[in-house]
């Protein structure tokens, strides 16, 4: 399908039209839109996101005496834009369906959001992109996790405030996202007092760190943040480090975690002293274990639910968004789109596995700020990181 600006205006008003007077009192059944990648080089989160979904939406389905019951509309985007809104455009003017899920890649999420605000349906996403959430923009958009300030500042609040290093390396992608991330990283970190001693931006098929890093460890960075979510130039800073033999922490995107660094560092003993942006619900604590939401849930999907090869926070988050939609719907009776908008706007601390969700009409960013921090990245088992110790 090609999209073009007169597809475009006739499906945002018929979507609007459908939108407008869409209820499934009678019939008790919720359409759900859900647009991710399961599929193509960015779809490691999306499977682990599906896998979360689809097990609680058989959970529901299945339940006995279930008032309502989900119809599930998935389409993979494959990671690209384009097929994001391709895929936004048929859900709303070809499958009526009553909400959208998703995307999560902030790209495609940045192209198919204003769709979606044009036919007003309700719409939950788990983009960082900070203006991706907009109140008076996209009054029907709400993003059930972490935003891009919340990653950068739990980073750098970690250094200054857990490890105490005032002079710090910042180091990012030369991608939109990794250019950003660097500027605003440094904004937040001269609010906090600290020096950053180096700014370097790398292009993720650069071979050779070396250069930027020999510089940061000259400017006597006590510490280095890197912005990117290619694992490959992760690896290779965290090689140039333990290459120049200097031992100093390396925090930054959750990638920094990703299982396939281990095949790419040159010693396990250079994966050490490294943080990736985690959550405390989704973490195991000093103890080594769960929060009992957590650990409950996790003893529920044994045997059913794949742990070994994806992130705990992933599946929770998948259940979350259901459980959030459905709260809606449950409440207020109806799948209407003003109904669903008005009732997350009353949300206060709503009891999820990976947060507890608040909203209200001017604020869209749902996720707790406490819960975001520092996990060790090296330390993943069963779909979980412990959390970096100072917490």
């Amino acid at each position: 399908m090609i999209t073009t600006r007169r597809t475009l205006m006739l499906g945002a008003t018929a979507a609007a039209s459908f939108a407008a007077g869409a209820r499934a009192d009678d019939t008790g059944t919720i359409r759900i839109g859900w647009v991710q990648a399961v599929t193509g080089a960015n779809a490691s989160a999306g499977i682990g996101f599906d896998r979360g979904i689809r097990f609680r939406v058989a959970e529901i389905n299945s339940a006995p005496g279930a008032k309502w019951k989900i119809e599930l509309v998935a389409r993979d985007t494959q990671g690209d834009p384009t097929k994001a809104v391709n895929a936004v455009q048929e859900l709303i003017s070809s499958q009526h369906v009553h909400c959208v899920i998703g995307p999560s890649n902030s790209g495609e999420t940045l192209a198919a959001t204003p769709i979606i605000a044009r036919a007003g349906l309700p719409h939950v996403h788990v983009g960082t992109v900070d203006n991706l959430i907009d109140p008076v923009k996209f009054p029907n958009a709400f993003r059930l996790g972490a935003s891009l300030a919340q990653w950068i500042e739990a980073s750098d609040r970690f250094l200054a405030d857990i490890r105490k290093v005032k002079t710090i390396a910042v180091l990012g992608d030369t991608s939109g996202y990794g250019t950003l991330s660097v500027q605003a990283s440094e904004q937040d970190l001269a609010r906090r007092g600290c020096k950053v001693s180096y700014r370097g931006l790398i292009d993720v098929n650069e071979s050779n760190v070396m250069p930027d890093m020999i510089r940061a460890k000259d400017a006597g960075s006590q510490a280095v943040i890197a912005w990117t979510a290619s694992t490959g130039l992760l690896a290779r800073i965290l090689n140039a480090r333990g290459e120049l033999g200097w031992n100093v922490p390396v925090v930054g995107h959750p990638s920094l975690g990703a299982g396939d660094i281990g095949g790419l560092i040159s010693k396990p003993a250079y994966w050490q002293d490294a943080y990736q942006v985690g959550f405390r619900s989704c973490s195991y604590g000093a103890d080594g274990k769960l929060g009992p939401r957590q650990a409950a849930y996790v003893k529920k999907i044994a045997g059913k639910v794949q742990l070994a090869d994806t992130v705990l926070w992933y599946l929770a988050w998948g259940n979350d968004v259901i459980d959030v939609v459905m709260d809606a719907v449950t409440r207020t009776g109806s799948t209407a789109p003003k109904a669903i908008i008005g009732h997350w706007n009353t949300l206060k601390a709503y009891p999820g596995l990976y947060g507890d969700y608040t909203f209200t009409p001017t604020e869209h960013n749902g996720y707790p700020s406490n819960e975001v921090v520092m996990s060790v990245a090296n330390s993943f088992r069963d779909g979980a990181y412990t959390i970096a110790p100072g917490y």
